[in-house]
């Protein structure tokens, strides 16, 4: 990130990768773009490479263990900026990085690992370091692209939520038809694409290679700031929400209220009911209600024996004379029930003879009672465990429609499941194990045979299926059997070979197939320069790249303006933080910025390369001041143009008392007409001019 200097130019056009696995190949094509030296390692001879010419982007291959010190020094460790090192064992990685630092103490670590607290801890003591796990930067990507085409990508900046959204301006929109392009940008808002009706046809995978006369970005600033909006156009923004919008009714919180809720007004409708029940009727209600559990018409069998055996046996005693009262009677039958024949009769004399079919009767009621005692027992029991697993595990039910379907709950799976709850997307998880209940405890969660779970999951209504379990063949045949039960729904299928993504996409392109070691290696590559790259999305078919800056004295960033920065590298400030204060969204064009400055911005890898490579592009255009329509405006006028142009105030207001007069200094397109209705505002009448229009006055 900072400036080329001839000295250095060796050691910083030279970064080592080790690992060429999926992940490690992509990572060497995408430091390529850079223009620098790439030497690579591997453990073993390849013939298989996902990206063609691969071979022919390597500089140095070495092949040998990275762990080692002479294989590292043979790769030229002691030369490179930064070493990626990707490959598929953790360990391995972790120790060929503390290996490369004995060898080369300045050289930037980045490294694939997903030992979270390990790598905080290393961030922490080991500088010029830091740590990335591929599914933690795929997982946004796979949620988003559930989510259709309206959102395009979510992340935070500190506790500041941003979100990037795509919109179809309709004839019915405020917007249509009475608004310009540049009044959408405000400071919680900027446009980050914008397509005119006619422009959508045009395909977007070819975005990424054509190059824009005003602009440094095949995807930001392609458009007039002052076209009209009309409908069938489509805008896509980068929004900042208010933190407390967005953390208010949290998912577990509001489930809990309404859970109380509905248990209060469960209980307020029975007593309403209570004054009109009928015995006879709630039975035979009962007894419907049951038809699917016949542990509950077994526990109202035994129940209603016990009633009449207790009742039959308190008539014969009293009958017979052996007991002499009916209370009497009832309490030695609850007894006999209970299993007290020796304490009815053990070594009792009675004063009448009983008969020998009452003794034998009261012997039944002891063995009956006995056995209904332990039904008993054993519904009880039944009831505590399953009232015990229902408190931990209770979960909600499946959504009826338009919901997301997410197949498979391993680590990708639960990043995507969060995203979406965070979102208040309505989700279903499917996996063939079962989770622990307090893992996201308000998803509902289908678990068993991916097959036979996938027909409860109410796939015809549903709107997205994502598969992402680690094996792509099984994602793609899930994939494929969701589809089937619901072609209108949107598919997103996990893999992580390029090859086998290629072909997929082009056999079933009403799919969504997402290579994750592609999405990651952008980012991989980014840090690879000292970037702290804290999130990406898609948008048309390109990689954005959330990154973060600090500014330092010898970076490519000091001292620019944000206009220079967005317009000059093609990228989007969307945060920008002095030292020691609190950092704000969306900052104006006109902050000029210093050491120690905090900047985030969107970027493709192209507008990465071009802040790395300090590749301004060059401004094409200037203004010329024509007259001021009042006299304040002459002092006003020169004030803002010194503010918007970052030219000396001085110089500025001598210009205004010079008019007409061409401002000699040249400024990008969006910058220019910025001033222009800045100065229109200030009663200050100015135009654009196009550097070839008037060369011949330079």
């Amino acid at each position: 990130m900072t400036q080329t200097q001839p000295m250095t130019l060796a050691m910083r056009d030279q970064i080592l990768v080790c690992g060429l696995g999926s992940l490690g190949q992509h990572c060497v094509a995408n430091l390529k773009t850079f223009g620098v030296r790439v030497s690579a390692i591997e453990l073993v001879p390849t013939n298989r490479w996902e990206i063609e010419h691969l071979p022919e982007l390597i500089d140095q291959l070495v092949i040998g263990d990275c762990r080692q010190s002479e294989v590292l020094q043979q790769a030229g460790i002691d030369r490179c900026r930064a070493a990626l090192i990707v490959t598929t064992n953790e360990r391995v990685n972790l120790e060929a990085a503390l290996s490369a630092r004995v060898l080369n103490p300045t050289i930037r670590l980045v490294v694939r690992s997903e030992k979270q607290n390990l790598n905080d801890l290393l961030e922490q003591q080991l500088t010029n370091f830091i740590a990335f796990e591929p599914t933690q930067l795929a997982a946004p990507a796979f949620a988003l692209e559930a989510l259709g085409e309206e959102m395009l990508g979510f992340f935070k900046i500190d506790r500041q939520p941003f979100r990037v959204v795509k919109r179809t301006v309709a004839a019915t929109d405020a917007v249509c038809n009475s608004r310009k392009v540049h009044e959408l940008n405000h400071r919680d808002r900027r446009v980050l694409r914008y397509l005119a009706a006619a422009e959508t046809a045009i395909a977007p995978e070819a975005w990424e290679t054509r190059d824009h006369p005003d602009s440094a970005s095949a995807q930001f600033y392609t458009w007039s700031p002052n076209a009209m909006i009309w409908a069938g156009d489509v805008i896509v923004t980068v929004e900042a929400e208010s933190p407390d919008v967005v953390m208010a009714k949290s998912l577990p919180d509001y489930a809990a209220r309404q859970r109380q809720q509905g248990l209060l007004q469960r209980w307020v409708s029975g007593l309403r009911h209570w004054r009109g029940w009928r015995p006879r009727r709630a039975i035979a209600d009962f007894w419907r209600s049951s038809a699917q559990q016949q542990i509950r018409r077994v526990a109202l069998i035994c129940g209603l024996t016990v009633v009449g055996l207790c009742g039959v046996g308190s008539l014969l005693l009293t009958l017979t004379g052996t007991a002499p009262s009916l209370a009497d009677a009832f309490y030695a039958t609850v007894v006999l029930l209970l299993g007290g024949y020796g304490d009815v009769f053990g070594g009792v004399a009675l004063p009448n003879p009983m008969p020998w079919w009452l003794r034998l009767f009261s012997l039944g009621l002891t063995l009956a009672g006995t056995a209904f005692i332990g039904v008993l027992y054993a519904l009880l029991t039944e009831k505590l465990l399953t009232l015990r697993f229902e408190f931990l595990a209770k979960r909600p039910p499946v959504p009826e429609s338009d919901h997301v379907v997410i197949i498979w709950l391993g680590r990708v799976g639960r990043q995507v499941v969060t995203l979406l709850q965070d979102l208040k997307q309505p989700v279903v998880g499917i996996t063939s194990q079962t989770i622990e209940p307090d893992v996201l405890p308000q998803m509902p969660l289908l678990t068993g045979a991916i097959r036979d779970a996938l027909d409860k999951a109410n796939l015809a209504t549903a709107k997205s299926v994502v598969a992402v379990s680690d094996d792509e063949i099984q994602n793609l045949e899930l994939g494929l059997m969701a589809y089937r039960s619901n072609p209108n729904s949107r598919l997103i299928i996990r893999t992580y070979d390029q090859i086998f993504t290629d072909k997929v996409a082009q056999l079933f392109p009403y799919a969504q197939v997402l290579c994750a070691s592609a999405l990651s290696a952008e980012a991989f590559a980014g840090a690879a320069f000292g970037e702290n790259v804290i999130g990406l999305f898609r948008l048309y078919y390109q990689t954005v790249l959330v990154t973060q800056y600090r500014v330092t004295a010898d970076d490519t960033l000091h001292g620019l303006l944000l206009a220079e920065v967005a317009y000059g590298y093609g990228v989007v400030p969307i945060w920008h933080q002095l030292l020691g204060q609190r950092g704000r969204t969306m900052p104006d064009d006109d902050v000029q910025l210093h050491v120690g400055d905090r900047l985030v911005v969107l970027s493709t890898i192209r507008g990465l390369r071009r802040i790395e490579q300090g590749d301004l592009a060059p401004k094409q255009w200037q203004v010329e001041l024509l007259h001021a329509n009042a006299a304040d405006a002459i002092f006003e006028g020169g004030t803002e143009i010194a503010r918007v142009t970052g030219c000396q105030i001085g110089e500025a207001h001598a210009l205004m008392h010079e008019l007409p007069v061409v401002f000699p200094y040249r400024l990008y397109l969006h910058q220019a007409m910025r001033l222009v209705r800045r100065l229109s505002r200030l009663r200050v009448s100015a135009k654009l001019l196009p550097i070839h229009d008037h060369a011949g006055q330079e």
